[in-house]
């Protein structure tokens, strides 16, 4: 009688488990990169990038006003850091153009997040009053607000609001 043979032995990536690859296997090179581009996207770099400048100024005046403003009424500070996530720019398999373009898209939705709370929380301070119709990506503390036409409700809860904003 003889004996079975045993299985060969599996490697990792042989059972269908994703193996671990290197990062020079996925980077490709600043020329390929260009040349290989779509032209529209080419054409329009230029045009996303001169947003940067507005993107700087609205975090810088954001943060002014909410330094002044947030301070007279005594509002708790959005904390800025909270919004922005910077990291992808290390990744070692993102060739010099995607790192800046990761780059510039997370501060870009980072001062986005930002801006949106600050305007949130001012919302609710001066006026927190839901709308006649209905929105489709209302921020958070939307929801909490009084009803539209509800006046006895507004006057109410207009102190809540308020303190609930406080430090």
């Amino acid at each position: 009688m003889s004996r079975p043979s045993a299985a060969p032995a599996m490697r990792l990536h042989e059972a269908g488990l994703p193996r671990r690859s290197s990062a020079a296997e996925h980077r490709v090179s600043l020329w390929r990169y260009a040349l290989g581009g779509e032209i529209a996207t080419v054409l329009t770099a230029p045009l996303i990038y001169s947003v940067l400048l507005p993107f700087v100024m609205l975090d810088a005046w954001v943060t002014a006003y909410q330094a002044i403003c947030f301070r007279a009424w005594g509002i708790r500070r959005v904390r800025r850091r909270d919004y922005f996530a910077i990291d992808r720019h290390k990744l070692t398999y993102l060739n010099a153009i995607e790192r800046v373009n990761c780059l510039y898209c997370s501060y870009a939705n980072g001062v986005i997040g930002y801006v949106r709370e600050i305007a949130a929380r001012t919302e609710q301070y001066w006026c927190p009053i839901r709308h006649a119709r209905r929105l489709r990506h209302a921020h958070g503390r939307y929801p909490h607000f009084a009803p539209y036409g509800d006046g006895r409700r507004y006057r109410d809860r207009l102190p809540s609001f308020r303190a609930s904003l406080k430090r």
